[in-house]
């Protein structure tokens, strides 16, 4: 079975763009859980760090995605405007 640090090794960059949201979260957490246990090397601690913050990064760019395809259009006055998804509170229902 690969570690996460077999995983983080064996993908170039631009791969790691191409991970889905729910692998990239792991392997975040896999990182954390790592440097939170003290016993990384230093080497292994800043490679570990530094997959931390790519994956972070692709977390943060996934969910704005998300919100981007969240966002519903609108036409007010005629024209088309975006306008910000607005969930319905719970326990209200459709029409």
């Amino acid at each position: 079975m690969a570690t996460w640090r077999d995983e983080a090794s064996a993908r170039p960059e631009d791969e790691a763009e191409a991970l889905p949201f729910e692998e990239a979260l792991a392997r975040l957490e896999r990182a954390v859980l790592a440097l939170e246990s003290g016993e990384l090397s230093l080497e292994q601690a800043l490679a570990t760090y530094e997959e931390g913050v790519r994956m972070a990064r692709v977390c943060a760019r996934r969910l704005e995605q998300a919100e981007q395809r969240l966002a519903v259009l609108a036409e007010e006055a005629g024209r088309v405007v975006l306008r910000p998804f607005e969930p319905t509170p719970a326990g209200e229902g459709h029409g």
